[in-house]
């Protein structure tokens, strides 16, 4: 098995994830089998209990484990379906050595940062190794480097390359050439003193992926070979992309990147046919259709938020050959000036997952002009809560529904905590995690979408629909379209009235690709389009 480990310089941010995901997907379509990793050096155990105003998104595996939003970097690029081993942090690390202690497992040694946890470090990425039967394995190192909280993983894969020996492993450093204005000119100086820093650590990078503004001429990539002590040809330059980060890959292919990757791994293995994602970057980049889609959230300032949930819409988009301008809308805004104010020329609203009260108003304002207004309505998760709040109030009847997350006092809990939940204390890892079934009801609109019966989609919830209330809302018209196997939860809702309204409890963004856009984001920007289209003539 051949290893790259990816680290980062300079400053955060620079797109570590979405380079070793780049490079994931030049290598697999050489025809190798590739597995990737992320090692963050943050002391949580997850980023489950972590804000996305500190963290973005919490991207969610088969298996539950709630992980780095890089994992989705490296699902979307790529065919590999990662576990929770493919995410590790301090905090598990720590985790795990003192309990190794207190169970007697070091025979009474001191436990120290080397060997313990470096050697628990190292037993990951084995262990990954042996388990994905990969031709390589690609690491992302979170952080940068100099970072104190990083230096046990540096060390670790510094022992780790120099025991599978010269040929085995490489290093990759992804840094910034920034470009100063006043002096019109990109500056390499940060680089050279972060690979200075890393050379001090032990590491001497194989690839120096610059990041920058402006490309590198043949002087600077001269000097920086000099200075950073790395072939010529070993300098790949990654410029901000002009329209998508799925330009990425086509770029270090034509930095000869995989090349260069594979002639020091010692892999012989023929080109890659990048065709395939060259009509995807065509589809984003000349589309024949365009349509502006507003996502109703609490987080819209922030993009890593909702990663998954834009990446889905975009895939979508190419789905459909169809451009698509998102609108991030701030609930609180439909609070304030009202849905026909805020939502007036949209093609269709998308109000994504979240938690607590703030802007819950706003996103039942949100979905009430979507169904009236006859506009195409997508809920993930929190979005299909939302949906059967708004539908309770103003269609079936009962004033003052809510959910009990939100209003423990309302007279109509049309959502409800799960009973599993109820006598939950601890936050991490605790909820409804992971891949579910979900069994889809004959000749409804998500059966056709799927064109299946039986699906398996990833969950992050506590709160479920209220059974109690069934009964009712399929008296006023909703469709229960999808529910678990035994008939008890609640999956999806739909309204066979309307031109597209879906809402799931499921999050369907986890499962989508730029390669194969899911179901349920290809209908919703196909009836989007439609509207549009229709309006116009």
């Amino acid at each position: 098995m051949k290893y790259i480990f990816v680290t980062g310089g300079v400053v955060s941010s620079l797109g570590k994830g979405l380079t070793a995901a780049a490079l994931g997907t030049l290598l697999e379509n050489r025809g190798l089998k590739v597995c990737l990793q992320k090692f963050d050096p943050y002391l949580n155990v997850d980023p489950g209990t972590m804000s996305p105003y500190q963290h973005g998104e919490v991207y969610v595996l088969d298996d539950g484990a709630e992980t780095d939003l890089d994992l989705g970097h490296y699902e979307r690029f790529t065919s590999t379906n990662l576990s929770r081993m493919n995410n590790l942090t301090s905090g598990q690390v720590y985790q795990t050595v003192l309990n190794n202690e207190r169970e007697g497992k070091y025979l009474g040694k001191t436990v120290q940062v080397i060997p313990h946890v470096t050697d628990e470090i190292q037993k990951r990425i084995l262990e990954i190794g042996e388990t994905s039967k990969a031709d390589v394995l690609i690491t992302e190192i979170g952080g940068t480097t100099g970072d104190i909280e990083g230096l046990p993983f540096l060390e670790a894969i510094r022992e780790f390359a120099l025991d599978v020996g010269m040929g085995n492993a490489i290093f990759i450093h992804v840094t910034y050439v920034p470009f100063i204005k006043a002096a019109g000119e990109l500056k390499t100086k940060p680089t050279q003193q972060s690979v200075a820093k890393l050379r001090e650590i032990g590491i001497a990078p194989h690839i120096l992926a610059c990041r920058c503004e402006k490309p590198l001429d043949k002087e600077l990539r001269q000097k920086i070979s000099l200075f950073c002590n790395v072939p010529y040809e070993a300098v790949i330059e990654e410029k901000d992309v002009d329209h998508s980060i799925y330009e990425v890959p086509l770029m270090l292919q034509r930095e000869r990147m995989d090349d260069l990757v594979c002639r020091l791994l010692h892999l012989d293995v023929p080109g890659g046919d990048m065709s395939h994602w060259q009509e995807i970057i065509r589809k984003l980049i000349a589309p024949q259709h365009r349509v502006r889609i507003g996502v109703v959230g609490k987080y819209v300032e922030l993009q890593d938020a909702y990663k998954s949930v834009y990446e889905a819409i975009i895939h979508g988009g190419i789905a459909n050959d169809c451009g698509v301008a998102i609108e991030q809308v701030e609930a609180e805004d439909i609070e304030k000036f009202g849905a026909e104010k805020v939502l007036k020329g949209l093609g269709g609203i998308l109000v994504p997952g979240g938690f607590g009260e703030r802007g819950i108003e706003g996103k039942v304002l949100a979905a009430q002009y979507a169904r009236e207004k006859k506009l195409p309505y997508l809920g993930l998760c929190l979005g299909m809560q939302i949906a059967c709040i708004e539908f309770a109030r103003h269609v079936v009847g009962l004033e003052g529904a809510h959910s009990f997350e939100f209003n423990p006092e309302t007279k109509h809990p049309v959502i409800a905590l799960m009973n599993e939940q109820k006598k939950v204390t601890k936050k991490g890892g605790t909820m409804r995690l992971g891949s579910q079934p979900c069994q889809l009801v004959v000749g409804s609109r998500a059966a056709q979408l799927y064109g299946a019966f039986l699906i398996n989609e990833r969950h992050r919830h506590r709160y479920e629909f209220n059974n109690a209330y069934r009964a009712r809302f399929e008296k006023a018209g909703m469709v229960f379209s999808g529910t678990s196997p035994d008939g008890l939860l609640v999956e999806i809702i739909e309204l066979p009235d309307h031109p597209y309204f879906i809402a799931s409890q499921f999050h369907p963004e986890f499962l989508s690709k730029p390669n194969h856009p899911h179901p349920l984001f290809k209908g919703f920007i196909a009836a989007a389009h439609a509207q549009i289209h229709q309006k116009n003539l």
